[in-house]
């Protein structure tokens, strides 16, 4: 995959704020997103390199373009290691990811099986889930980011502070938004109206990818633990 230099890559373990990342990086990118006047999906205006299941020709895509990945850091575009192109990289606390985790299985029709929490947490915990190890994704890419032009991100202080994240995501990729977008693109990426927000909230997968009728894709975006007795309730 031959690189840009104006291409922006959002990287993330399964589960650590894709998505909502994804938001904030189209509406950064898009001012037809921001103003509602273009229908165009996230995943559409952010596509990932692994699972292109739109088939789509990344190299005749305007720049900049947007990429998502869940890959750890060996398994990217050679390029990148020169320091081509921006990354974007957004870390969340291991025990949301794996609670998220869990109820994100229950929703894939590809699996097959019932996979209780004690058996989820032994999976995850070994690395035997998608996306391999939380630990291996983030110490390769951390132990590697002088490899890469990258910005580290964690999910926790995009929620403590959107509007900063924002603006820290902006000068990062050499985009100067006004007051007034920034306004709009914190407003538009609060996880209550990107959940509603059906360009953001991937109601638009097919059953055969996502089966929603068994749970909310985008449920509660927490950034603590809460206390439970018969498994996760985040």
């Amino acid at each position: 995959m031959k690189i840009r230099d104006s291409d922006v890559f959002l990287v993330t373990y399964p589960k650590s704020g894709t998505v909502w990342s994804q938001q904030i990086l189209s509406l950064i990118f898009n001012e037809g997103h921001r103003n509602g006047t273009e229908n165009i999906d996230n995943m559409t205006r952010v596509p990932w390199i692994e699972y292109n299941i739109h088939n789509m020709d990344f190299s005749s895509r305007p720049s900049p373009r947007l990429f998502s990945t869940h890959l750890p850091y060996y398994l990217m575009p050679r390029d990148l290691r020169f320091r081509t192109g921006k990354i974007i990289y957004v870390c969340r606390n291991p025990k949301d990811v794996m609670v998220s985790f869990y109820h994100f299985y229950k929703l894939n029709p590809r699996i097959k099986h019932t996979i209780n929490w004690e058996k989820f947490i032994d999976l995850y915990m070994s690395g035997k889930v998608l996306g391999g190890s939380w630990f291996n994704h983030v110490r390769g890419w951390y132990t590697h980011k002088e490899d890469f032009s990258i910005l580290f991100m964690t999910y926790e202080e995009m929620k403590k502070d959107l509007r900063s994240a924002v603006q820290k995501i902006c000068k990062f990729v050499d985009i100067n938004l006004n007051e007034e977008a920034i306004d709009t693109v914190v407003e538009k990426a609060t996880f209550k109206n990107m959940k509603q927000d059906p360009l953001a909230n991937y109601k638009f997968l097919s059953y055969d990818l996502l089966d929603q009728s068994k749970g909310e894709f985008l449920r509660k975006g927490k950034t603590e633990l809460s206390v439970f007795t018969d498994g996760p309730n985040l």
